[in-house]
């Protein structure tokens, strides 16, 4: 049995994750393609995102091997005959389910080591690949940023020899301000570079140069006044000396909660929380002081206070003091109340802008907080939906007592689609504070656990899947009692 759970396993295991190769291809083509990439390059790549797809390809392989192996059993009356010589179903799982077992603990090794390793370099790879070549980040019909040089470049298409000619291009030039102040266009042009230089020509045709000019006067420079120049042959020089000897695992200094093991995500939960927790404290004062607010034992203090003495004593002589305790700004006069209620108004405006982009600050620490959160439990949770997921897809093979790739397959597919996206949605929900990320984590796999406890009691007591008589019976009992009561 452990034989031929191993040989659906194995099988399963290498046909699904050349599946999901193929979709990352698909998924990361905008990076790979049309970048003069080596194919070294791309296979680096892709060996690199494989540990990634363990969260997707174990589960389902795990479930899948299972249904085979069981249903092929159950086809053949093998369990029958086991049965009949004494051998329990769980005495038959026993190995497979230490098999399973250990699986588990190797799927949080992978987890934990492995996985945060390979995202590392996949982020990595995805960050240098555009520096490699700079005439390769060029891409046809979107702007794209060329590193180091402050400019990006638009064109209709690339042909030629190395791609060299291009058409219909524009080019946006930054100034120092970080501002798109200057437009190039022109109908043709062509990328002249040697290997033995650090700077690539970018030869123009048949355009037109537009430059916003910046005026010291601020009259002046509401008139937006702008130069413009037609030219035949326009010669731009780039310098890529900074991207030439760019690195494509370059490692950087960035690290994202999916890089990061058990103990790193462990401290680092810890010191977000803390940090969280100063800036709402920090954030608080401040607007207390901002609106003027006072604490609660000088707002008792000045309960019994008589408003219209200390308005007395306070406000000039010449202002009336006959005015109601409830609104002050009736003591003041028309012009100067006017001033209060425009800056008060200002006030509020000012401190409600801060507020809503503190807001918005504050919620981006939390989702970073809780991605951590979720990043360290969904460690744990892998391993185990490994082992519920056997439990899962043992009994339902030996209850559909069907082998092969045809009704087995269809079952794993309905119950993984069901278990992945489950997972897809809470973890989008915990993200966003919506319930606790440890719900997020665990979710899928804890709905998964009855459903499993349940297949296994009815395969154990040789049930099937559905008894069709006890809903029957159910349902008649249901009529039976409304009939006696009437």
């Amino acid at each position: 049995m452990l034989s031929s759970f191993l040989y659906n396993f194995l099988s399963s295991f290498v046909i699904l994750m050349v599946i999901f190769i193929f979709q990352t291809v698909w998924l990361f083509i905008d990076d790979l393609a049309g970048k003069d990439l080596d194919l070294a390059i791309i296979g680096k790549f892709l060996f690199y995102y494989m540990p990634t797809l363990i969260d997707k390809v174990l589960p389902l392989t795990v479930l899948l091997s299972s249904i085979l192996t069981f249903g092929t059993f159950a086809e053949n009356y093998e369990f029958a005959a086991m049965k009949a010589s004494g051998i329990s179903l769980q005495r038959g799982m026993r190995s497979i389910i230490v098999f399973v077992s250990i699986l588990g603990v190797g799927t949080f090794f992978l987890a934990n080591n492995v996985i945060p390793a390979a995202e590392q370099k996949i982020f990595n790879m995805r960050r240098n690949i555009a520096k490699l070549k700079p005439a390769a980040v060029i891409v046809e019909g979107v702007f794209s940023d060329i590193e180091g040089t402050a400019m990006n470049i638009k064109v209709a298409r690339k042909f030629g020899e190395e791609d060299r000619f291009l058409d219909d291009v524009i080019i946006h030039q930054k100034s120092t301000t970080n501002l798109n102040t200057t437009v190039i266009k022109a109908k043709t042009g062509e990328l002249i570079s040697s290997e033995d230089s650090d700077i690539i020509q970018l030869v123009l045709n048949d355009g037109y140069y537009y430059d916003e000019m910046q005026r010291k006067s601020s009259k002046d420079q509401k008139k937006k006044p702008f130069a413009r120049s037609k030219f035949e042959t326009y010669i731009k020089n780039i310098d890529v000396s900074s991207l030439n000897d760019q690195d494509i695992e370059q490692e950087s200094d960035i690290t994202t909660d999916k890089m990061k093991n058990v103990f790193r995500l462990s401290k680092d939960i810890d010191s977000l929380k803390t940090n969280n927790i100063k800036q709402v404290t920090a954030f608080s004062k401040n607007i207390t002081a901002r609106m003027g607010a006072f604490p609660l034992k000088m707002v008792d203090s000045l309960k019994n206070v008589d408003l219209k003495k200390a308005a007395k004593k306070i406000l000039p002589k010449k202002i009336d003091t006959s005015f109601n305790t409830n609104d002050i700004t009736t003591a003041l006069p028309i012009w100067q109340r006017s001033q209060l209620m425009t800056k008060a108004e200002n006030t509020v405006t000012n401190i409600l802008n801060t507020v809503r982009g503190k807001k918005t600050e504050l919620n981006k620490r939390y989702e970073i907080y809780n991605r951590h959160i979720l990043s360290l439990h969904k460690k744990f949770a892998l391993a185990f939906s490994c082992i519920i997921l056997f439990f899962v897809g043992a009994p339902l093979g030996a209850i559909i007592r069907k082998g092969g790739l045809g009704l087995p397959m269809v079952i794993a597919i309905i119950l993984f689609l069901a278990y992945y996206f489950i997972g897809v949605f809470a973890d989008n929900y915990a993200k966003k504070g919506a319930w606790h990320p440890i719900i997020g984590a665990w979710l899928s796999t804890l709905i998964m656990l009855p459903l499993g406890v349940s297949l296994t009691k009815r395969a154990t007591n040789d049930k099937g899947l559905m008894s069709i008589g006890n809903v029957i019976d159910s349902i008649t009992a249901v009529f039976k009692k409304k009939k006696e009561s009437n």
